[in-house]
């Protein structure tokens, strides 16, 4: 939440002219190991489907990609480029690949064929058994002048293809062999506030279309805040700011992510940062003894506030079909006073008479956060909340499947990370150290660079510049660069786009390989411009 609120894999080009031999150039298992599991090769590639020699033409070296492919085995051969009777065909039995296939013969300006044999000069996509490897692994093969990109998932396909363009871009050929390749984390994106900063459609599917060429696949939206209501609301349309999208243009929005295996996380923020909806709803609002309000609190004490909050999760779960929803949790004002229960007295009775005479005030704001995964889970969503919307030592605890999004540990009642997930709850990172791009650098925030976040940051660093265990490695899913509008003049929105681009970059390459990266920052920069992913 808002304050106030790899490396390229490089198969070096074998020398030694006598050397008629297969190297497999595979990262060294390391820090990384993830979720996802060891490091072997995603599609279980056996010796035998390895690419055969050639002594015409030098060893090839790893293709040019951000991010960095995880392994490559070179092979002798010219490689391949599209010549002018290339074509993209999908193998049969994949026609779910249609749209990914179209897409790569849009880019690389040849035809598509359709379900065909492929023929010399052809790139095939092909679809394989959902045990073949990891979740969106994939695996490219370049020989006998064709390309296959063959993965166990649509996403891990559409990575492959990722891979050839970029690495076309870059150097006009993509290299002779075979690419086993896989992300270390299951989850990751970027996070945009869209509520104190309005962007257009238009800017947020250029967003779009860069993460995909990233292999990034979460787009978080912030759409409501204390500031404003960005997005067109039928149930409740009084609660919309002047300045919002519609309802068509979130669904294009929506569409286009999808065509980019990119899953949109929308965040309606409770019982906090409610400042536009209670600016129509001003007896919801939250006031202490003495009549004064909290800014952007609601008042979780009247059923009615529930009942709002319920009413407009259950239109957007319906325009959002993704598997995630957002509940916020963070930064409710009640908590921050010295007193809580002597400054809001009805929060107090309220906490009693649902859970018991030793119950508080932080029981009652978390039996809301469980009250709204209650609303969110039935709809197949998996419920997020930020850090400090959990409370250490109360009656009431958050739901166990309630995903945590770290993002800081300096607010009021903020815990270390190692509490949650010794708690054994799932989290995700959002460390404001490294990934919060805060517009006017408000809170001694500095706009992060993609240089720190290459060479010091990896998603095991939740919180400060100090990673937790290694054991805990698997509870930690992935996680997001994120861009807040606290000054929300500070940068226009071509300034932003232009600010975020590299060290969104380089967080795509952390949260695919979150091993040490084999190129400095300066060449990962280079790099960057070559595959066109710097801009």
């Amino acid at each position: 939440m808002s304050p106030t609120r790899g490396a390229l894999v490089t198969g070096a080009a074998v020398t030694a002219a006598a050397a008629v031999v297969l190297t497999v150039v595979v990262w060294p298992d390391g820090s990384g190991s993830g979720p996802s599991g060891d490091t072997a090769s995603p599609s279980g590639t056996s010796a035998e489907a390895a690419p055969s020699p050639s002594r015409s033409y030098p060893m090839s070296s790893a293709p040019s990609t951000i991010p960095a492919v995880r392994e490559h085995t070179p092979a002798r051969g010219p490689g391949w480029q599209p010549g002018k009777d290339s074509t993209v065909v999908i193998a049969k039995g994949s026609q779910v690949l249609a749209d990914e296939a179209e897409l790569l013969a849009k880019e690389l300006k040849i035809r598509y064929r359709g379900a065909q044999p492929a023929k010399a000069g052809d790139v095939e996509l092909a679809l394989g058994a959902k045990d073949a490897g990891p979740a969106e692994s994939y695996t490219l093969t370049v020989r006998d002048r064709k390309v296959k990109i063959s993965g166990p998932d649509e996403s891990g396909v559409f990575y492959g293809t990722r891979t050839l363009k970029q690495s076309l871009t870059a150097d006009g050929t993509f290299p002779e062999g075979v690419v086993n390749d896989r992300p270390d984390r299951p989850q990751r994106g970027l996070n945009l506030d869209i509520a104190r900063k309005h962007y257009s459609a238009e800017w947020i599917e250029d967003r779009i279309r860069e993460m995909g060429d990233l292999k990034l696949n979460q787009l978080g939206l912030h759409f409501s805040d204390d500031q404003a209501f960005r997005i067109e609301s039928k149930s409740h349309p009084e609660v919309v700011s002047d300045e919002a999208l519609t309802q068509d243009e979130v669904r294009r929005i929506v569409g286009l992510a999808n065509s980019r295996h990119i899953e949109v996380v929308p965040e309606i923020d409770s019982p906090g940062h409610l400042g536009a909806v209670l600016a129509a709803h001003p007896d919801l609002q939250l006031r202490n003894t003495a009549g004064v309000e909290s800014r952007g609190s609601i008042d979780i004490s009247k059923p009615a506030a529930a009942k709002l909050i319920d009413e407009l999760l259950e239109e957007y779960t319906e325009l959002f079909p993704g598997r995630f929803w957002h509940l916020g949790a963070d930064e409710y004002q009640a908590l921050t006073v010295r007193n809580p229960a002597a400054s809001y007295p009805q929060l107090q009775r309220a906490a009693e008479e649902r859970h018991g005479a030793d119950a508080t005030i932080e029981d009652l704001a978390t039996s809301w956060l469980n009250d709204r995964a209650d609303v969110v889970v039935p709809k197949g969503r998996t419920a997020k909340a930020w850090n400090d919307g959990l409370f250490r030592g109360t009656k009431v605890k958050a739901d166990e499947n309630i995903e945590i999004e770290y993002w800081t540990g300096k607010e009021i009642g903020a815990r270390p990370p190692q509490e949650y997930l010794a708690e054994g709850y799932k989290m995700l990172n959002l460390n404001d150290e490294f990934l919060y791009y805060v517009l006017g650098e408000p809170n001694e925030f500095v706009y992060p660079t993609g240089e720190r976040i290459y060479e010091q940051w990896t998603p095991l660093v939740l919180r400060g510049t100090e990673p937790v265990a290694e054991r805990y490695s698997r509870q930690i899913l992935g996680g997001r660069f994120a861009v807040w509008g606290d000054l929300p003049n500070a940068q226009t929105t071509g300034q932003v786009a232009n600010g975020i681009r590299m060290p969104l970059v380089a967080t795509s390459q952390k949260l695919w390989d979150p091993r040490k990266p084999a190129l400095s920052w300066a060449q990962f920069r280079e790099l960057a411009k070559r595959t066109g992913s710097a801009g």
